[in-house]
């Protein structure tokens, strides 16, 4: 697999698991590191880009498609929207950096959006804690490999 190849499949990849599509973009980013294709900054960076770019459209579906909470295909079920309105009212914009936490995640990141959270800031804080996420699995990842060889 090419270079250019790798990174766009890590885009993709990090991107659709951002949204409420299932997805580990963590085993691509593992792979691609381990096995040495591509530059580890440029694989990372694209990871945190991708994903961070999946979460904005889980604010924008919060944020355009709001009145349609109640339908079967909006990605947060009611329930959800309930509970994780409450949290993020309790513990503000900073909840954001938890963006990159199964379930929940995808859940304050629709939530941001429906309760009108400016774009700029939400991005920045959810783009922080994607990264700081995928710097911990990148270390281990390579911290491991490197013991193993």
């Amino acid at each position: 697999m090419g270079d250019l190849a790798a990174y766009a499949g890590m885009f993709w990849s990090a991107f659709l698991a951002a949204t409420v599509l299932p997805g580990a973009s963590e085993v691509l980013l593992v792979a691609l590191l381990v096995s040495g294709t591509g530059e580890p900054w440029i694989v990372l960076g694209t990871a945190t880009i991708g994903n961070t770019l999946g979460s904005v459209a889980n604010w924008a579906c919060g944020r355009f498609l709001a009145r349609y909470r109640d339908r079967r295909w909006f990605p947060v079920s009611a329930v959800q929207l309930d509970r994780f309105s409450g949290l993020f009212r309790r513990y503000g914009m900073a909840s954001l950096l938890f963006a990159w936490a199964p379930i929940v995640g995808d859940a304050l990141t629709v939530i941001a959006g429906t309760l009108r959270v400016p774009l700029v800031p939400f991005t920045l804080l959810v783009g922080i804690g994607k990264l700081g996420r995928y710097l911990v699995v990148a270390g281990g990842a390579l911290a491991l490999a490197t013991a193993g060889a």
